[in-house]
């Protein structure tokens, strides 16, 4: 039974009615008073729902959605926009002591146990050439599992290592970010058929970024 079916009887009922539950007890003026005070209570709450704020903050983004085209930047620049948001952007990223040229370079390379195909992909004169490199060696075990993982502890290594790109992302507020990605529906949104996950990693990091700043962790 909702919550609402009790005071809802009582008010077809009325003064001296009986409710089907208790079909014994006749409905008195203050069980008839208080199910109109409750339904008084419910409609002013529906009222103010549309401009109630929820305790932690507004459930829809302050900024307009930001779409991160496809770019293919070949060297930094001093002014890169939000093309510098692209995990193709040339941003090197140490981990364990190997650089990568980009997020790109770096995750291509950790999907392969090969040796020699991630020296390779590593040292590769793109982010494109690096991922066909890759297309043509083995991926690791467990691979497509742990893969959302790498790119998490990639995307924050980039923006870590570097304040000025860090920056840049954080100026897009609390924007959905909808990542372009044609060659995956997994990283890129492709047209709203994508699961965006790229876009999602980026937003994650903001949110860190902000509270790193704000002295929060």
């Amino acid at each position: 039974m909702d919550r609402k079916d009790w005071p809802l009887q009582v008010l077809v009922a009325g003064p001296g009615g009986q409710v089907e539950a208790w079909p014994d007890e006749p409905v008195t003026q203050e069980d008839y008073d208080e199910s109109v005070a409750y339904f008084e209570d419910r409609a002013k709450w529906i009222a103010e729902r549309p401009s109630r704020v929820p305790a932690d903050g507004p459930t829809t983004p302050v900024a307009p959605a930001i779409k991160l085209y496809h770019s293919y930047p070949l060297k930094p620049s001093d002014d890169p926009g939000r093309k510098a948001l692209r995990n193709d952007y040339p941003a090197p990223i140490d981990l364990d002591g190997v650089t990568y040229p980009s997020v790109t370079h770096a995750y291509w390379a950790l999907s392969t146990a090969d040796p020699n195909a991630r020296a390779a992909i590593t040292g590769a004169s793109t982010p494109t050439a690096a991922q066909r490199l890759a297309a043509d060696a083995s991926r690791r075990d467990g691979w497509e599992g742990s893969r959302t993982s790498v790119m998490t502890g990639l995307v924050r290594a980039k923006y870590t290592q570097h304040p000025d790109l860090a920056d840049i992302l954080l100026t897009t507020v609390d924007a959905t970010l909808v990542y372009d990605d044609a060659d995956s529906g997994f990283w890129g949104d492709n047209a709203g058929r994508g699961r965006n996950w790229t876009g999602r990693l980026l937003e994650l990091i903001r949110s860190e970024l902000h509270a790193r700043r704000a002295g929060i962790v």
